[in-house]
């Protein structure tokens, strides 16, 4: 049976949620997701991939570079010979940003938008601390990772779009990466634009449909109705934990690594917060934000201070509006479209107005 993570059962879930949201968004009927390494189109054949893979041109990255300090949050920053930006390295937290190819990333299925970003979102081998550029291994890995072309962050990512994505099987035939959903019907819900339509509680072992033995020694086994499935958290814990390697937790208390739900990561995740949750207020300073950091949103309609979703900062959209990555009940799984709320940050619209907080890892 499935494993009800500690702290769960007491908290209100999206079945509480407010069940009628204006604005809803939907921008074409046909067509899944992309992502274009290049911006020429999803349909060139010439190192364009839906998974990270393939190669392009980083003029900065040859040549001398010099290392700067800045604050709010406390990081270096390396810059090219020309100024231009090369990385991002923040104390206190192992993600690490790097400048690279451009790529553009739309999902017609829910939104006109497109994000094109040259961030690529990779992680440390340990957590970042001031000088560290001075360490030996800091001087193999930087050059390397700098001139890496295969999936980050944002293409692992892609891979679980509910708007299409292949699937991707490993040795021992787990299937690892493919189109996610976001959980079972729930038959008690009619509207299929309701947060509650699917189910929540869907983890990353229910998505890959594999026992999971946690460090503290509990094991967990999947639900049947779950395989492929992923919540918010879960999502969260799928790319960033067991696509990415960051410890992973089965409690929504303090440990090492990912807890469970939204709220917990909030308050107890890996990193350091760069924009604190002060309670109901929206938060608005979105300036300290770089690409990868997770987002944090109270979408109950009697809680608007507690914590029930959680997404992957991407940046600017080609409207100049601060977008997320989240999998969510309406697009049945990870989007960045608009389907019941557009995907922002910034604005009046429902997600905006819940925005509270965010974590970078």
């Amino acid at each position: 049976m499935h494993s009800t993570p500690v702290g769960r059962g007491n908290n209100p879930t999206r079945r509480a949620v407010f069940r009628t949201i204006a604005g809803v968004a939907v921008a074409g009927a046909a067509g899944g997701f992309a992502w274009d390494r290049f911006g020429r189109g999803s349909d060139d054949d010439d190192g364009t991939t839906a998974d990270g893979t393939g190669s392009g041109p980083n003029s900065r990255s040859a040549g001398p570079h010099t290392y700067e300090r800045l604050s709010g949050p406390g990081r270096t920053v390396v810059r090219a010979a020309d100024g231009g930006t090369l990385a991002t390295f923040t104390d206190g937290a192992r993600t690490a940003v790097l400048t690279g190819p451009a790529r553009t990333f739309s999902e017609p299925r829910t939104t006109e938008a497109t994000v094109t970003t040259d961030a690529w979102v990779r992680l440390l081998p340990h957590t970042w601390q001031r000088g560290m550029e001075k360490s030996a291994w800091f001087k193999s890995w930087f050059p390397k990772t700098l001139g890496d072309k295969s999936p980050d962050v944002f293409a692992v990512a892609f891979q679980y779009s509910s708007a299409g994505a292949p699937d991707k099987r490993n040795a021992a035939d787990v299937r690892y990466a493919g189109t996610a959903h976001f959980g079972p019907r729930n038959a008690a819900v009619k509207n299929p634009l309701d947060f509650a339509y699917y189910d929540e509680k869907s983890d990353f072992y229910d998505y890959l449909g594999i026992d999971w033995d946690f460090p503290d020694g509990t094991r967990v086994q999947p639900e049947n109705d779950r395989y492929g499935c992923v919540d918010c958290s879960g999502f969260q814990r799928l790319v960033w934990g067991y696509r990415m390697g960051i410890p992973l937790h089965n409690t929504n208390t303090k440990g090492a690594g990912l807890p469970r739900r939204a709220y917990a990561i909030a308050a107890h995740g890996p990193g350091r917060q760069v924009i604190p949750h002060t309670g109901t207020r929206q938060a608005t300073d979105l300036d300290v934000l770089q690409p990868g950091d997770l987002v944090f949103f109270a979408i109950i309609k009697d809680r608007p201070d507690f914590i029930d979703h959680v997404g992957i900062y991407m940046g600017l959209d080609d409207k100049g509006r601060h977008r997320f990555y989240s999998s969510r009940s309406a697009a049945n799984g990870p989007t960045l479209g608009d389907l019941s709320g557009h995907a922002l940050l910034d604005g009046t619209d429902f997600y905006a107005r819940g925005f509270r907080a965010a974590r970078r890892l």
